[in-house]
């Protein structure tokens, strides 16, 4: 890590004690002995039993915290005498004996504990890290700019003082920006994307304050921020991050560098995640020119098929065509049939082919890609496996096979269920999942896949999203289905507040969930309410889509009815939940596919 480089200082050996003469085999060189060594050495006979007091004592040893430092990065190499858990020991009592010594060891304090959250994390145990790398960024936290000199000719007494400030200044920020992109990772591995990015954030301005805002180190900090946006979706700050990165780079790099092809390329995902096609397309092309030319012909193949997935959103089928065939000739030379991007490959072509009608060369594809999936190459990333198979399950999905769609769906979770990190992921497959059950009729199993997807997405921070705005309504449709009436209106109202807030009043996923809860206020009494609803819902459905739009003519018959019914009183004629939800039921099961697309259920 930058600025936390520690000297390489163990204490003085002490003297060895006396040879003795009699013994005629050959003697090892006694070995100087350690502090942790001599302070757990066993009492000699009518001393004192060394306890902790001993142990505290030896922490006062200057040289100690250093020397522990050092044991605890060599135990982590080699993972011998203990491994993991025995580094972890070495740096916490280094962190001790560090912190004792107060002024002058702080970057070697920061960088003890930034070993000791290393190995937290490298024992699975990242929550246990957290507080160990708060820590760590407090220690380093930058001191405030020394005070100007008040008079001109003292100017040349105090400039080594200042020199001596200003690197240490430089020093501490650089470990505290250390410290802050740790902790970021580390929020990032257990699906806390927004403490994730504000972490970055901080480290990204401590960075800046350091360096200068024009820094190519910077740049390179921007893009990983921005990957981090795009994985929230928070399309917006990513495409700024990614601007003032791909502005870094070609000013202080060549023409046509590597750092600027891989700003493009995250750039035209970004701009494609926004419907900006043909601009993801220019950067995809410069891109690609950029790697032809610097001889990175798997990188060109990968980018051919970026190039294929804009050119079949423009609907510019024969060209998506060629794209993927040429990526799929040169990953096959390259890494050999069995790897996993040849089998994304077959993946985007059966897609292709179904969009096209081409049903039989679709479902080939997909089989084609399944053998690869069922035997991948060693080294294959599970996510890698589970996307593809989760794009499959799509399109059988498409296809009307939802029960094979449902057991790709299972395998891809087996997958990634016990993967650090993936916690999104996860959450968009048991989603998925709750959305064939509801089609297939599996009512409890569909609530239960929404209920678990629901519960990573709180503890993940994604709770302010679109997609969980409609996840929350698709959940609530099942629980109708289970007559769970107080636990759907809940969930129906979390989405209306979730949705008017990420799109708006007008939005047609907001529309559905006003008439979801204008259909349940009706089974609960509360008829009133109903009607409001439907009354705005009828009105912006006459203004977005005209008065002879089917669901307008739908929403204008409920809305009548409820009026006709409101004037009975007492004699109210309760109507079965079947009636109710009937019309919104069965647009679920149409739309499910659709709705679960825009939102990045299928990558």
């Amino acid at each position: 890590m930058p600025g936390l480089a520690a000297a390489d200082n163990s204490p003085p050996a002490a003297a060895p004690p006396a040879r003795r003469l009699s013994s005629p085999l050959p003697r090892r060189a006694p070995p100087s002995p350690s502090p942790s060594a001599s302070s757990r050495a066993k009492p000699r006979k009518g001393a004192a039993a060394a306890g902790p007091e001993t142990d505290e004592a030896a922490l006062d040893n200057p040289d100690l915290g250093p020397f522990l430092l050092k044991q605890a990065r060599d135990a982590m190499v080699s993972g011998e005498g203990g491994g993991a858990a025995r580094a972890l020991e070495f740096a916490e009592r280094a962190a001790r004996a560090l912190e004792r010594r107060g002024e002058g060891a702080e970057l070697e304090l920061a960088m003890s504990l930034h070993v000791a959250a290393a190995i937290h994390c490298g024992l699975g145990r990242h929550a246990d890290a957290i507080p160990v790398l708060e820590r760590a960024v407090a220690v380093v936290t930058p001191p405030p700019p020394p005070p100007q000199p008040e008079g001109e000719g003292e100017g040349a007494n105090e400039q080594q003082p200042q020199a001596e400030a200003d690197q240490r200044g430089e020093e501490w920020s650089l470990a505290a920006f250390s410290g802050w992109m740790q902790l970021g990772d580390t929020h990032a591995m257990l699906g806390r994307m927004d403490e994730s990015i504000a972490c970055y954030g901080k480290g990204l301005e401590i960075q800046m304050g350091a360096l200068g805002e024009r820094d190519p180190r910077v740049a390179e900090t921007c893009r990983y921020l921005a990957e981090a946006h795009v994985q929230a979706l928070q399309f917006d700050e990513a495409e700024k991050l990614c601007r003032k990165a791909l502005e870094i780079h070609r000013e202080h790099s060549a023409p046509a560098s590597l750092e600027e092809a891989s700003d493009r390329r995250l750039m035209a995902l970004i701009l494609d995640a926004k419907g900006d096609y043909d601009g993801a397309l220019e950067h995809l092309v410069l891109a690609s020119m950029t790697m032809v030319a610097n001889g990175r012909d798997i990188e060109v193949a990968t980018i051919d098929v970026a190039i294929g997935n804009t050119y079949l959103a423009l609907a510019r089928f024969d060209e998506a065509v060629f794209s993927y065939q040429k990526a799929l000739t040169v990953l096959k030379s390259a890494r050999g049939d069995d790897h996993p991007s040849v089998a994304s490959v077959y993946v985007r072509l059966a897609d292709l082919y179904h969009r096209t009608g081409r049903l039989r060369e679709s479902k080939s594809y997909c089989e084609n890609a399944l053998r690869v999936y069922a035997k991948p190459a060693p080294g294959a990333a599970p996510d890698e496996v589970a996307g593809g198979l989760m794009e499959i399950a799509a399109i059988y999905e498409a296809l009307g096979d939802l029960d094979e769609a449902l057991k790709l769906l299972q395998r891809a979770l087996k997958l990634l269920e016990d993967s650090p990190g993936q916690w999104s992921t996860v959450a968009g497959i048991e989603a998925q999942m709750g959305v064939l059950y509801y089609m297939v009729g599996r009512y409890a199993d569909s609530r239960n896949s929404f209920e678990s997807a629901v519960a990573k997405l709180r503890a993940s921070g994604e709770r302010k999203s679109a997609f969980f705005g409609v996840l929350l309504n698709q959940m609530g449709l099942a629980c109708v289905q289970l007559f769970k009436i107080d636990e759907a209106a809940q969930l129906f109202e979390e989405a209306r507040a979730v949705l008017e807030q990420e799109c708006g009043a007008s939005h047609p996923d907001t529309l559905g969930v006003y008439s979801n809860l204008a259909a349940i206020y009706d089974a609960m009494g509360r008829v009133e309410d109903a009607i409001e609803i439907l009354e705005h819902v009828l009105k912006v459905r006459e203004e977005k889509l005209g008065t002879a739009n089917p669901d307008v003519e739908d929403e204008k018959k409920r809305l009548a009815e409820l009026l006709k019914e409101a004037g009975r009183s007492r004699n109210r004629k309760q109507k079965s939940l079947e009636n109710l939800f009937g019309t919104n039921a069965q647009r679920a099961k149409k739309d499910a596919g659709r709705r679960w697309s825009n939102f990045g259920f299928r990558s």
